[in-house]
């Protein structure tokens, strides 16, 4: 499949400009030097599975001290517990783990803290310090300004497009947790501010709504010469497959408008300054997350006296502490894909303060 979506720029040519800006990181030294797991989704793409073990090596190449152990929460190995064993084995008593997902909806406070119970349930001698997503993060915020002023270049923009006559299309994976969804949408307003942009139209792949083609739909109601498609994933996969697919639809069925697809953020370097942040801050217990609107605590706040299922020694009960405690957890069913149940925005609409 090729994902050139106009004669003069690719997305992988774009990556490559990139590095040419981008100094290696000299990232802040660890207080202390016990292992990291690096906790991944998953993908049935093997590139998007190499993608994750390929950050985890490059980012412990820039500090050997302890090791950095990729795993995967689904569809691939080596799992969380494979990880854990690992460590383990190598007489490991004190364990980092840091979820490589953008936002926190139910993988970070629900499934990744369920495989963390199971494993202190398997290793009682082992204290685990969970740490937090990625988030909103300025060293993020640059990235996608810098990629996005790669694409005024003449090279990029040879019919020398303004941004007033450009609509950014913020595209989101997804989520079943409003309080992640909601998240997608202040990113992508921060980067939107003062971005000179015409606008920014937020929308996603999957679970929730509006979709893809909504929101280029959308987007063409501005009229603009150009439309700028962020699709905001870590690495590529399946889903980032779909959407370079849809792009180059969009692009065939509407040839006045430019469309421009970018890529994923992929191994750059501002992200290692994120997870050594991360990292850090699971060292030190200041692991902070805002929880106030998480639809897993206000369930749990719900059930006094009862407990959420999986105690994390916080009292609304999912995970965001850096000393993980055994609970019982919910059963999660690795390797299967279910269907998109919320299909249809009413259907998205009824479930989506529901809790599993």
């Amino acid at each position: 499949m090729s994902f050139t979506l106009n004669s003069h720029l690719n997305p992988h040519q774009l990556l490559e400009q990139e590095q040419k800006f981008i100094q290696t990181s000299h990232l802040a030294p660890l207080p202390q030097h016990r292992p990291l797991l690096m906790v991944g989704h998953g993908s049935r793409s093997a590139s998007g599975r190499q993608n994750v073990i390929d950050f985890a090596q490059q980012y412990h190449q820039l500090d050997s001290s302890r090791p950095v152990i990729p795993c995967f929460l689904e569809l691939t190995e080596p799992t969380i517990q494979d990880g854990v064993d690992r460590c383990v084995e190598q007489g490991y008593t004190q364990l980092s783990v840091l979820p490589v997902l953008l936002f926190a909806a139910r993988h970070n406070k629900f499934d990744v803290t369920n495989e963390l119970d199971r494993a202190r349930q398997r290793h009682p001698q082992v204290q685990f310090h969970y740490g937090r997503h990625f988030g909103i993060s300025p060293a993020i915020l640059q990235l996608w300004r810098d990629r996005l002023a790669l694409l005024d270049q003449p090279t990029n923009n040879p019919q020398g497009f303004t941004r007033e006559e450009t609509v950014l299309v913020f595209l989101g994976r997804g989520a079943s947790d409003p309080d992640a969804n909601g998240d997608v949408f202040k990113l992508a307003r921060m980067i939107w501010e003062g971005s000179g942009y015409a606008t920014t139209e937020v929308c996603f792949i999957g679970i929730t709504h509006p979709r893809m083609e909504e929101g280029l739909r959308r987007a063409r109601m501005y009229n603009p010469k150009r439309i700028i498609i962020l699709p905001y994933f870590l690495f590529t996969g399946v889903l980032m497959e779909k959407v370079f697919a849809l792009a180059a639809e969009h692009q065939q069925a509407h040839p006045e408008i430019e469309t421009i697809c970018l890529p994923e953020m992929g191994l750059n370097p501002r992200l290692f300054e994120v997870v050594r942040q991360r990292e850090i801050e699971t060292q030190q217990g200041q692991v902070q997350m805002n929880c106030e609107m998480c639809k897993f605590r206000i369930a749990a706040a719900e059930e006094v006296g009862v407990g959420h299922g999986h105690g994390h020694g916080h009292h609304h009960a999912h995970g965001h502490g850096h000393h993980h405690e055994a609970g019982q957890g919910a059963a999660h069913n690795h390797g299967i894909i279910s269907p998109d149940y919320f299909a249809k925005p009413a259907e998205y609409h009824e479930r989506a303060w529901q809790v599993p």
